[in-house]
């Protein structure tokens, strides 16, 4: 019983440094490395999601499907569509468009579904990776 409290405690610790160590990388990240931290967290939550729909776990699925959609809304809802131009008005429509196959994804159990968000997902990662070097040197100093 001593080392089921033991590993308990030593996940927490682990937990909790995990946490403060994001938390630090939120709060030091420039606005063009957020997009990406949201990014490839919007397409974590769809590998777990597809990774638990191929198991069954219809709760584990449906959890991180919701989670992938609220990411999906955040980058949404982030953008300037009157600076942004055409570019946002194109990204409003296609995170809406993700947003709608990630609920029939988890409702008809679609994995090609999954397949397609997490596709779109990492092409607009490709495409911020692509400018980061610019975006870098538009920081203030």
């Amino acid at each position: 019983m001593q080392g089921n409290n033991y590993t308990n405690s030593m996940s927490n610790g682990l937990s909790a440094y995990k946490s403060v160590g994001v938390q630090s990388a939120i709060e030091d990240a420039p606005p063009h490395r957020l997009i990406q931290m949201l990014l490839d967290g919007a397409i974590s939550k769809v590998a777990i999601a597809r990774a638990a729909m191929e198991r069954g776990e219809t709760a584990t699925k449906g959890k991180h499907i919701s989670w992938a959609i609220s990411i999906i809304d955040g980058l949404m809802g982030s953008l300037d569509k009157s600076k942004g131009g055409p570019v946002a008005q194109n990204l409003a429509a296609l995170y809406g468009y993700m947003h709608q196959q990630l609920l029939s994804a988890n409702l008809n159990n679609d994995l090609g579904k999954l397949d397609e968000v997490s596709r779109l997902l990492g092409q607009i990662r490709e495409g911020w990776a692509g400018i980061a070097p610019e975006a870098a040197q538009r920081q203030p100093a």
